[in-house]
């Protein structure tokens, strides 16, 4: 079987699982109730006769898995067994105890250690509820669904005499060790970090059997932990050799009749403005006066839906892969290097295909005039963002005129946003200076300045105007256009209070009455800690009491933008859903109907799954550069800040290099410690000492732990 067939079953039957999914939760909303498929196919939207048919496959998937029975033909029913109980994803604390997220329930169900059954991090379960000593609602794991994953990152473990051994996984929210006979150790010796697979789960046995895959090398070791993040968050490291030999054998000329269709930019001044260590080239803007004296402003996308064609093997495989991810040595791209650094990369001197959004714009920044569509352009010069800022501040430098004419109308553009809804948060980020092997012989932090702000303002246009081209009419209206966008609810009331409450006892007052109004208080806020010892604490808190940005066919808006319509266009090479955009984008431009809208919510829903992963992974990549930079400052004392407190202990931020420790509450021997979730804090009960979060301490590296990527503290008194 080819490689092909192989990812189309699997996708076919992953399909089958979320209709499945979906049929159960709408089934146990009337637990028993009968249904006949047209009900059931009504009650999930599934409607069109390929959907139906997809409904059929999954009823007989779900009766061959017991968990609904057929009373009489084309009838109905939840099994008996499952009768009267929830469905949601199972999410392990630290303790071992757990709570399952139920669709439609307020709060998840807390779930003790010892009720969970064989259920493995984020794996779906069916669970029954009851109230605990007649008050609190608890939940007991009945059955497993689905499970969430399969493979496992951890430490081979066994004697030599033994005939078996024990995978002990890196992530210790997986509450078992999984059981492995000595046949299937294949070449891997005690010690060493694998890859296991998970066989199965037999009745009864304490834990899960496996067999294991691939055999990482010596925990510890920079490779093995880097390739041991990937393979913890399933993300491949490399292209299977069809997906390559594809990609080799795209076109990459520039041909007379594709520049036909398309309008020829290439005359237009275009540059690119990226960081220093880039080699995608995204996005590039060209600049224009008009005989009106207005700008002509073009934002100019590589044109990756141009050689990533729905239907091949590579479209396919960055679907999948949905994002680029970026670790702290490396970068895992999307699409391939031929196409990511090569044919699509906008680099200087040379024609490229694009997909332009072009703004004819007034010195007072309004848009006057704007046009979507396939372009051929050519960058002239390619800028570092400290090459444009030194432009920015001096006025010296080549093309010095037009990136301040960029810079002004940005700054008017931000100044407008802000005004109108937009949340500034501004924090910096960790960055490392390696040495040729990967060690860390530095930590710097990235600082957006002006350069920064110039090309996140007109790709905020482009992607605003994008969204709002395809959703609104001509009178303004909405029309109902399927396309993805990127939503970012409002926060949660709940968290906003208990930020103005515990802000409070700063001094700093919030009034959260409408939205305007907490927009303005949040942007006061955070201007107001700028250079404050509690800076970082309260814009980790005020950031805590966000939403989460995702993906969605539902235009909800971005809370923290204060965009009402707000999609991702601007980066195709590393984000699957800009690539969505592009194609949606010139549908409705040669006219098209508005497609089947769950197909495409299906696809933000997986690429918010992806960005979720690669986030995770790229801070797991950050944590275990900065123990490995910390390695050699054991023993050593910093001031630090109390970064987060929780019921076990705090943890402490170094501000000089971002390295965060642990400092547990059993280590703290003058006192009896309690936690206090409400003032975010810990206090001694006998002598009232007290640790909040915010505070300034002084420390002691005391252990760093490369496996676990973990820092032990201890505080100096």
């Amino acid at each position: 079987m080819s490689k092909k067939s192989k990812f189309i079953s699997h996708k076919n039957n992953h399909k089958l699982q979320e209709i499945g999914r979906k049929i159960v939760a709408f089934m146990n909303e009337k637990s028993s109730k009968i249904y006949n498929y047209k009900q059931i196919a009504d009650g999930i939207d599934y409607k069109n006769p390929r959907q139906r048919e997809q409904v059929i496959q999954a009823l007989h998937k779900l009766m061959a898995e017991e968990r609904i029975q057929e009373v009489e033909k084309g009838k109905f029913i939840l099994n008996l067994k499952i009768q009267g109980t929830l469905t949601g994803v199972i999410d392990f604390n630290q303790s071992g105890n757990a709570y399952v997220k139920v669709e439609g329930l307020e709060d998840d169900v807390f779930v003790h250690s010892k009720n969970v059954k064989d259920a493995l991090q984020g794996d779906t379960v069916i669970i029954v509820t009851y109230h605990y000593k007649g008050k609190k609602l608890e939940g007991s794991v009945v059955d497993v669904l689905e499970r969430n994953k399969t493979h496992f990152v951890g430490t081979l473990d066994y004697i030599a005499h033994k005939e078996f051994g024990f995978v002990v996984a890196d992530k210790k929210v997986i509450n078992t060790d999984i059981f492995v006979k000595k046949d299937k150790f294949n070449g891997a010796k005690p010690g060493d970090k694998v890859v296991v697979k998970m066989l199965g789960w037999k009745k009864g046995d304490k834990n899960p059997e496996g067999e294991i895959i691939q055999v990482l090398g010596a925990p510890g070791d920079h490779e093995t932990e880097i390739h041991s993040i990937l393979a913890e968050y399933g993300l491949p490291y490399e292209f299977p050799e069809e997906v390559e030999k594809e990609a080799n054998q795209i076109d990459r000329e520039i041909r007379d009749h594709e520049v036909a269709k398309r309008w020829d930019m290439r005359e237009t001044l275009t540059f690119t403005i990226d960081p220093k260590d880039a080699k995608d080239f995204d996005d590039a803007l060209s600049i224009r006066k008009l005989d009106n004296g207005n700008w002509e402003i073009g934002v100019h996308i590589a044109d990756v839906s141009h050689y990533v064609v729905p239907g091949t093997l590579l479209d396919e495989e960055a679907y999948q892969r949905a994002t680029s991810v970026y670790l702290v040595d490396r970068v895992v791209p999307m699409l391939p290097e031929v196409l990511s650094n090569g044919v699509c990369s906008l680099r200087p001197n040379e024609d490229k295909y694009t997909f332009s959004a072009v703004f004819e714009m007034d010195d007072q920044a309004e848009v006057r005039r704007q046009w979507f569509g396939r372009t051929v352009t050519h960058s002239d010069r390619r800028f570092t963002y400290e090459e444009a800022q030194e432009r920015i501040e001096t006025g010296q430098g080549d093309l010095a005129d037009e990136i301040l004419v960029l810079d002004r109308l940005a700054k008017i553009m931000r100044e407008k946003r802000i005004k109108n809804g937009a949340i500034t948060f501004d924090r910096s980020e960790v960055r490392f200076n390696l040495d040729e092997n990967n060690e860390p012989i530095g930590v710097y932090f990235k600082i957006s300045k002006d350069s920064n702000h110039l090309i996140e303002e007109f790709m905020l246009l482009a992607n605003r105007k994008v969204s709002e081209y395809v959703s609104l009419n001509r009178k303004g209206e909405h029309t109902n256009n399927t396309f993805i966008y990127r939503v970012h609810d409002d926060p949660d009331p709940v968290k906003l209070e208990a930020l103005r409450d515990f802000v409070g006892t700063f001094g700093y007052k919030m009034n959260i009455a409408s939205t305007k109004q907490t927009t303005e208080s949040m942007n006061a806020l955070l201007k107001g800690v700028k250079g404050k010892p509690e800076e970082n604490m309260i814009e980790t808190l005020a950031m805590r009491s966000m939403s989460k940005a995702v993906y969605s066919t539902d235009p909800i808006g971005h809370y923290g933008l204060g965009f009402e319509y707000y999609s991702h266009f601007t980066s195709p090479i590393r984000r699957y859903p800009d690539l969505i955009a592009h194609r949606l984008l010139q549908h409705y431009l040669d006219g098209g109907k508005s497609p089947y809208k769950p197909e495409v919510e299906e696809q933000a829903k997986h690429c918010s799954a992806m960005e979720r992963l690669a986030a995770d992974a790229e801070r797991d990549s950050i944590k275990f550069m900065q123990v490995k930079f910390m390695e050699k400052h054991i023993g050593e004392v910093f001031e630090g800040v109390i970064s987060g407190v929780a019921e076990f202990g705090f943890w402490v931020q170094i501000p000089e290099n971002g390295a965060e420790g642990l400092i547990k509450l059993r280590d703290l021997t003058d006192d009896s410690y309690m936690y206090d979730a409400k003032s975010h804090a810990v206090y001694g009960t006998r002598h009232g000492r007290q640790f909040q979060l915010g505070d300034k301490v002084k420390i002691k590296v005391m252990k760093a732990n490369l496996i676990a990527k973990q820092l032990d503290f201890k505080i100096v008194d």
